[in-house]
């Protein structure tokens, strides 16, 4: 079993900062592809950036230029960081891992997910 725990969510001006992080834990993930999702008021989970095993790294087109993702794998954990946020960013933020991801886009190719954390980026 795999157990995500994301943190760092919080509320921020346009303009600011965050830095999201995602302990990962379980035995089953060392080949896993990992990324963060996030979802709107109203909206459908979207990709935001994700990273497989090989450290390849996918961003949505939104974040591009903003967002950087990374592992630390001494710590087992998963970063997001968030530059130069706009209000339309604002959403509950998820970590997500797969075994078996073909589309590292594709919400439904990740079979564990955190409980998400809340960002709120207000003008």
């Amino acid at each position: 079993q795999v157990k995500l725990v994301e943190s760092g969510g919080d509320s921020v001006q346009v303009g600011g900062s965050l830095r999201l992080s995602c302990a990962v834990s379980g035995s089953n993930c060392r080949r896993c592809a990992l990324g963060w999702f996030r979802q709107g008021p109203g909206k459908e989970r979207e990709g935001v950036a994700m990273i497989d095993s090989d450290d390849r790294t996918t961003f949505a087109d939104f974040v591009k230029g903003r967002f950087t993702i990374s592992k630390d794998t001494a710590k087992n954990t998963l970063n997001l960081q968030m530059n130069s946020l706009k209000p339309e960013d604002t959403a509950i933020y998820f970590c997500a891992a797969g075994r078996y991801v073909a589309d590292r886009r594709r919400v439904t190719e990740y079979e564990y997910w955190g409980q998400g954390t809340q960002v709120t980026v207000s003008s």
